[in-house]
């Protein structure tokens, strides 16, 4: 890597991983089932000047919002491997339009493209690699949640498909600060690790 020392606003997008009412919002999912964590609470306001920003620089905001689809029943299709994880998670949870899917108030207006997800990666089976190349995107700034799933999967996935990567390290948070560490120390063979600020002043450059 050749380190971030110059970044072309245009070209970028800041792709905002999973930052929904459900995961993070007080009577969201995660809150009721007792998984929503401060650190993940804590993104949304650090992430939103930054977007801001971006934006005003002539930058895309994206970001992917996990989806629960339901079945014939109207029951949510959740993975065996989730249905272990979250046994808390019911009919309605992420439901494609719902309130708990929705991406947090204090980002939503500055969101130009969202998909929606199934899986870890948000490029496994969305649009959103032909969305950023359409946009003529080289760089991507991958921050949300959590660390070591969500953001990543798709850092890796962004790395595979050419795209500089750049991942915001006080912009993401996982259920444990070591599973934070390891996964941000693991992505350095993929991308750039730097701080929501230095990634600011880069735009303002």
């Amino acid at each position: 890597m050749n380190g971030a020392l110059d970044l072309d606003a245009a070209r970028t997008a800041l792709l905002i991983v999973d930052l929904q009412n459900d995961f993070v919002a007080p009577g969201g999912a995660y809150d009721r089932g007792g998984a929503a964590t401060r650190q993940a609470q804590a993104l949304p306001a650090r992430v939103a000047p930054i977007a801001r920003s971006l934006k005003a620089a002539g930058g895309l905001v994206a970001a992917s919002q996990f989806t629960l689809w339901p079945d014939a029943s109207g029951e949510p299709m959740i993975s065996p491997h989730l249905k272990q994880l979250r046994p808390f998670l019911r009919r309605g949870d992420f439901a494609a339009g719902s309130s708990g899917h929705a991406i947090v108030a204090a980002l939503a207006p500055c969101v130009d493209v969202s998909v929606m997800k199934v899986a870890y990666s948000a490029f496994f089976n969305t649009q959103l690699d032909w969305v950023l190349r359409r946009a003529g995107i080289e760089t991507i700034a991958v921050c949300g949640i959590v660390t070591n799933g969500g953001v990543a999967s798709t850092a890796r996935d962004a790395h595979m498909r050419d795209y500089r990567v750049l991942v915001l390290s006080d912009g993401c948070a996982a259920p444990a600060p070591e599973m934070h560490e390891a996964a941000l120390a693991d992505l350095r063979s993929v991308g750039e690790i730097l701080t929501c600020d230095a990634f600011g002043n880069l735009v303002a450059a």
